[in-house]
């Protein structure tokens, strides 16, 4: 086989749309895995995300944790999870009291319509979670060359 004829079946392979596999149970076990025994409690996670996007491909996101930030009560970690991309884990953000806030921003890929789960590790060992809903118009890696 020639070498420009491999690359070209490479790039058309990458480019080939891949079914979402992750589901809001991949999200629960993934969320578990990350909490272990404690108990995930809903609120002061802020999670926003536009409702409507028209390209999944980079799609904002910004987490806010209601937390003071001091040395005794802080976030450790904010980690992000997706309902219908193909793994459910996104991103984990480490953070500390010398942040002075408990908010984070980045852009993520969404393969479909989908909630966003955001996850919060506190210093005093409890977990928050809060979760945005998007509706995607044009699914990340399914567009046509």
């Amino acid at each position: 086989m020639r070498r420009r004829t491999l690359l070209a079946a490479g790039v058309a392979a990458a480019l080939a749309r891949r079914d979402a596999d992750a589901t809001p149970a991949d999200v629960r076990q993934a969320v578990a895995l990350i909490a272990g025994s404690a108990t995930v409690r809903d609120g002061r996670v802020h999670v926003e995300i536009a409702p409507l996007v028209e390209n999944g491909n980079s799609v904002p996101l910004a987490v806010r944790v209601d937390s003071p930030m001091t040395a005794d009560d802080h976030v450790k970690a904010i980690h992000v999870f997706v309902e219908r991309n193909p793994q459910p884990f996104v991103a984990t953000f480490r953070i500390g009291p010398r942040a002075g806030r408990a908010a984070v921003s980045t852009r993520i890929r969404l393969a479909d319509s989908q909630s966003v789960v955001a996850l919060c590790e506190a210093s005093d060992g409890s977990f928050w979670q809060g979760s945005a809903s998007a509706i995607v118009t044009l699914a990340a890696c399914s567009e046509e060359i």
